[in-house]
């Protein structure tokens, strides 16, 4: 896009005048109003909010410059899309040298790394630069470090196309922003806040773990765990309400002055439990208070120098941490990930810290991202807060929103909870602030709510209104529940809450709420947050078999009561809201509550999974009204551990949403493939399927640059209940189930057109003994020459691409039964270590033979044919014409059809294969399966060689196959960037014509068409 005149404008005026602009006498508010604001209008942002839109909704927040600790602790401007995050601009006058002076890099680093944002920008109009804000920052570090781009006022013109198509308010909209972002990333030096965070406070744990076992010799192993992370919740949690303005600044700071830091520290904590009244900071005694005060850390002893050390850490410059922009997700995903590892110790009493078994049993720890966190809570509690239809909501009133009581059963770090709380801070907010109907300020709503003793809201130092903090608490210990196994983590989800209700607060707005209550600033929340099994209840022990575990064991169990841990809740019928992130554990990993769950749950299998029980007990903790939302495996949906689990909810509730995700990685570093589940009591015929968003798509949803449940509501599909029963639930797109049908009812299979020369590569059932490496090929031939008879060039399933093969020096001896193997001698003495095995191996060539015998398995191996390995992301299909011998990872089709090969690897046969996949038990996990009834199903279009035009068809697609394949090699063996960029675009070029050849051969529809496109994005 060409500059607009306003750019000239700006470009020529600052030009004009830039000695004065760079004179001491001009200042940042100055060059805001006159410079920045107007290009960043230039670029399509709300700059003045002339839209209207609610704080929450503003394109652009200009942050109030709080001077704390001697500098700014705000970013000038926040730029958001829909409420989200996506860059920061740090403006400095013309006066400061952006392209030499470290310090305002070093400032607007810490801001954004701390924010989790992949760029920002610094500028004074003069200059400008972007930064790679995911690359750590370092006080010692230089202006240019992680820099991407920069430009002065003088390039403005001539690169405005280039700032535009990164950083106009389209660009971001379109996900060019994200895609600049992840070009420009640089590998070396990224160490992204949450990670680096989680190893700052698992440093912290392991040195206060140390040093507290080594000065406390009679401390218990649980006391231990207790005391190290009750002060590291407090740490943090003071140094956050430092860095917000609700603490002094540099309060903690001091203790690195002078002796006795621990029993200093410990005096700040007493004032804490003054002021805040919370149970993080509960040291005596206290009337209707239910837990215990902590007697047990004020007494122990602790070493100046290890406090000193991780106080000095979390202060500028030595900290990279801004704590008043650090999003409140990030420090649950620190929390979760650090709460996975425990501490034990040794004989000697020496402090280890060890991963925790039940962590070790379910394969790690995996936060839930926060766009599906958002979209269960919108679909949930949001439904109950403003009624099922999104574009017409109905808010019930105030008083009624005050009995809906949501809960999470397994609530980890809490980061359910804390999007729920806000989810019903912001509806209150906006009940006590908007017209309903026009979604604008009503002034009499204004007056009435922030007038009184009691105000519900005031107005901030921006303009804009928030709630009080005595009505945050209210909401907050009248609507959150949640109950976990692990101790420290209800302790962490008490934390995250408590640090939400101070969000945005400032010292002296809570100093006003202080004096005008009379009493502390936060609630107890020792009734709202309990420790317990959810799964089990005290009915436990009625098993006399179970009462002979040991203590440890019961311990560990911590059965509990919900009706007596919160009456108020049951005696209203149950909770109104139950939503949450499940474990994800198999059953032989809990043994010892095997016999309990039998006898207790509906939806017991011999092999279910643990969430299954979550999933169950969830919904009986449901009021008649209530609605339940979980993400959890999808394997519920077609395993045959499954079934009894679909029967008990189909009984009972009905499926209103199943969201699903199949193959995308939701949760970073697992595969496991999952849906989002949400139900209710209510007596649905129809249910909403949202479906699996492609790859682009994902992407931006998971960058911020695209709202799910704005994304889901427009995409989501109606099934009938119908669809569902106690079998597999196959969740299709009925567009693409119809076309399906068609094609399927109207073609011949693989199986039949392929006249059942589909075969398993060779099971040896010795890999160690069979499989070898070029040298010893060499070897055995160089001994005997007759052994090049049976030494077979060989290539697995992981080494089968599509349209190329990139086979290791690996070769197979291939010693079926029918071999003469009395001139072999030398081979038969290499194969004498492994006698015992070759004795009981299985031999699934000698198998085929017999099945067919017209047919010699090693002849259908060493001629011509297509390979494939047994499981794929996506279709990876080759032509092998070398006689390759494939593992039994990979399979074959024994005829050199490269016709067959173009349709295999297309679109339209990644789109058959996943709904082929998806309608039998067993698919639809990781990868797709491209054997047996999941191949041989496969509709193939033959050609009718007596018509012209079908001949034609054929001939183009052999032709434009063996493009591909020629493609292939060649950039196999190439070097040269420019040349192999050139290979890739031919590459890109050649499959859309295959693509559109194969929709003509199966005389697809334009919007059948549409629909596989949409869909069809796996990479293998």
């Amino acid at each position: 896009m060409p500059p607009p005149e306003a750019i000239h404008k700006l470009v020529e005026n600052f030009s004009t005048h830039i000695e004065h602009y760079k004179s001491s006498g001009y200042n940042e508010t100055e060059l805001r109003r006159e410079y920045l604001d107007p290009f960043w209008k230039a670029l399509g942002w709300d700059i003045d909010n002339e839209q209207g839109y609610a704080d929450a909704y503003k394109d652009v927040i200009h942050e109030d410059a709080i001077k704390v600790g001697g500098y700014t602790k705000a970013p000038d401007y926040c730029f958001r899309i829909g409420g989200t995050r996506k860059f920061f601009l740090e403006a400095k006058k013309p006066s400061v040298s952006i392209k030499s002076d470290d310090k305002p890099a070093y400032q607007l680093r810490r801001y954004a790394w701390s924010a989790k944002l992949p760029l920002s920008v610094l500028s004074d109009f003069e200059e400008l630069a972007v930064y790679d804000t995911r690359i750590r920052p370092y006080p010692k570090d230089g202006p240019a470090k992680a820099r991407t781009f920069f430009c002065t006022y003088e390039d403005y013109i001539e690169k405005w196309d280039e700032i535009a198509a990164i950083f106009s308010r389209e660009a971001v909209l379109k996900g060019s922003f994200d895609k600049y972002a992840d070009t420009s990333k640089k590998k070396r030096g990224t160490a992204e806040v949450d990670d680096a965070f989680l190893e700052e406070i698992e440093r912290w744990r392991d040195v206060l773990a140390r040093n507290f076992a080594l000065r406390n010799p009679n401390l218990s192993v649980r006391d231990l765990n207790y005391a190290v992370q009750k002060t590291i919740d407090r740490i943090i949690f003071l140094r956050i309400c430092e860095d917000r303005g609700t603490e002094d600044y540099g309060r903690l700071n001091i203790l690195q002055n002078g002796k006795n830091a621990w029993p200093r520290l410990n005096e700040l904590f007493r004032r804490a439990d003054e002021r805040y009244n919370s149970g993080l900071f509960h040291f005596s005694e206290e009337k209707n208070r239910n837990d215990a005060p902590d007697r047990l850390t004020p007494g122990l002893a602790l070493d100046d120098k290890v406090l000193k050390d991780i106080i000095k850490h979390l202060y500028y410059p030595d900290s990279p941490y801004e704590f008043s922009v650090l999003p409140a997700d990030i420090l649950g995903q620190v929390y979760e990930q650090f709460l996975g590892k425990t501490i034990r110790l040794t004989g000697s009493h020496q402090a280890k810290i060890e991963e925790k078994p039940e962590v070790r049993k379910a394969g790690g720890v995996y936060y839930t991202p926060t766009y599906i966190v958002d979209y269960i809570v919108a679909n949930t509690l949001g439904c109950l807060l403003n009624g099922d239809e999104p574009n017409n909501k109905r808010p019930i009133p105030v008083s009624q929103a005050a009995k809906l009581k949501v809960c999470d059963p397994a609530c980890g770090s809490g980061s359910f909870l804390i999007v729920a709380y806000q989810y019903l801070l912001d509806w209150h907010r906006d009940q006590y602030t908007l017209d309903p109907e026009t979604g604008e300020e009503d002034e009499g709503k204004i007056k009435r709510h922030s007038a009184g003793k009691n105000p519900n809201i005031y107005q901030a130092n921006g303009g804009g209104w928030k709630l009080t903090t005595p009505e945050r608490k209210r909401i907050l210990l009248n609507n959150i529940y949640g109950v976990d196994i692990d101790s420290q983590a209800v302790e962490v989800t008490k934390l995250s809450l408590l640090l939400k209700v101070l969000e945005g607060e400032t010292q002296q707005q809570l100093q006003r709420d202080f004096i005008s209550e009379r009493q502390r600033i936060l609630p107890d929340l020792g009734d709202n947050i309990q420790c317990g099994n959810s799964l089990i209840g005290p009915d436990f022990y009625e098993d006399e078999q179970l009462q002979l575990l040991e203590d440890e064991a019961k311990y560990r169990i911590n059965v509990f009561d919900w009706e007596s841990a919160f009456p108020v809740v049951f005696n209203q019928g149950g909770f109104d809201c139950v939503i949450g992130n499940p474990p994800y554990v198999r059953m032989e990993l809990f043994k010892e509550v095997k016999i309990y769950l039998r006898s207790r749950y509906k939806c017991h299998d011999e092999r279910s999974d643990l969430y299954a029980y979550f999933m169950e007990k969830g919904h009986n903790l449901l009021s008649p009204s209530g609605r339940f939302g979980f993400i959890v495996s999808n394997k519920f949906l077609r395993a045959a551990y499954g079934t009894p689990l679909r029967r008990f909810l189909l009984g009972n509730f009905k499926p209103s949403i199943i969201a699903d995700f199949a193959g995308k990685k939701v949760f970073k570093g697992a595969t496991v493939r999952t849906v989002s589940y949400i139900s209710s009591k209510d007596d649905l015929n129809n249910f909403d399927y949202v479906p699996v968003p492609d790859t682009e798509t994902f992407n931006l949803i998971n960058s911020g640059s695209i709202d799910y449940c704005a994304w889901a509501s427009d995409n989501k599909i109606q099934l009938n209940i119908d669809h569902l029963g106690s079998q597999p639930w196959t969740l299709s797109n009925p567009r693409i189930s119809a076309l399906m049908d068609r094609v399927s009812n109207l073609l011949p299979s693989l199986g039949e057109y392929a006249k059942g020369l589909v075969g398993m590569g060779i099971k040896s059932g010795c890999n160690q003994a069979f499989l070898i490496s070029s040298e010893v090929r060499e070897k055995l031939i160089s001994e005997n020459g007759k052994c090049a008879e049976v030494i077979k060039p060989f290539v697995n399933g992981r080494e089968i691409r599509r349209y190329e093969l990139n086979p290791k020096e690996t070769f197979l001896l291939y010693m079926h039964h029918g071999i003469d193997t009395s001139n072999l001698s030398n081979l038969l003495e290499y194969l004498k270590p492994f006698k015992d095995k070759l004795e009981s191996r299985a031999t699934k060539q000698a198998w085929y033979e017999l099945q067919q015998p017209q047919l010699k398995y090693s002849n259908l191996l060493e001629q011509p044919k297509i390979i494939f390995p047994d499981m794929a992301v996506s279709p990876r299909f080759m032509l092998d014409e070398d006689g390759y011998y494939t593992a039994n990872t990979a399979y074959f089709i024994a005829k050199a059809d490269k016709f067959l090969l173009g349709i295999l690897n297309s679109k339209l046969g990644y789109t058959i294969f996943k709904e082929l996949c998806a309608g039998l038990e067993g698919g639809n996990e990781t990868y797709l399966r491209f054997f047996g009834q999941y191949l041989e199903k496969f509709p193939i279009r033959p050609i009718d060689f007596d018509n012209p035009d079908d001949v034609a068809r054929h001939d183009k697609m052999v032709s434009l196959v063996e493009r591909m394949l020629a493609l292939h090699e060649q950039r196999t063996g190439e070097s040269n960037p420019n040349t192999l960029k050139q290979i890739e675009t031919q590459i890109t070029g050649t499959d859309r014509q295959i693509d559109r050849l194969v929709y003509e051969l199966y005389g697809l529809t334009s919007d059948e068409i549409q629909l596989v496109e949409q869909g069809a994005t796996g990479n293998g």
